[in-house]
């Protein structure tokens, strides 16, 4: 009985070493299969390329900042010079208008004073006329 029992022991030792160098090689196998199936025709980035690249867009990331920053600064600087050119204009036109009041009485004035001379023109002429 010891002799079936030790060669029962070896076949099922013998069957399981077996099966885990058939497994192994067929893992194996398919590593082979799946690299060859897909070759990398790039080979994958570096981490120091990853990391420069990472720096690099950061730099740009804060050169972007500081353009938004000069943008939003002249882009209040021209609603300042807008509002100034508004109050500019309403004084303007509060001007002119002073001055269109201004020159209708003084073209007023100058109606009366040109009337004046010819009644006065009139008035010398007959003087002289008459003397």
């Amino acid at each position: 009985m010891t002799a079936n029992l030790f060669l029962r022991r070896t076949l099922v030792v013998l069957a399981v070493a077996t099966a885990l160098v058939g497994g192994a090689a067929t893992i194996r196998a398919a590593g082979l299969w799946t690299a060859a199936s897909a070759p990398l025709a790039v080979p994958p980035a570096s981490l120091t390329s990853i990391t420069s690249a990472l720096a690099a867009e950061r730099d740009r990331s804060a050169a972007l900042e500081e353009q938004l920053r000069a943008v939003s600064a002249a882009a209040a600087d021209l609603q300042a010079a807008l509002a100034a050119a508004r109050d500019q204009v309403a004084t303007d036109a509060t001007t002119a208008d002073s001055l269109r009041t201004d020159l209708a009485a003084a073209r007023a004035r100058l109606a009366a004073l040109e009337a004046s001379l010819r009644v006065a023109a009139r008035s010398g002429a007959t003087t002289h006329s008459g003397s």
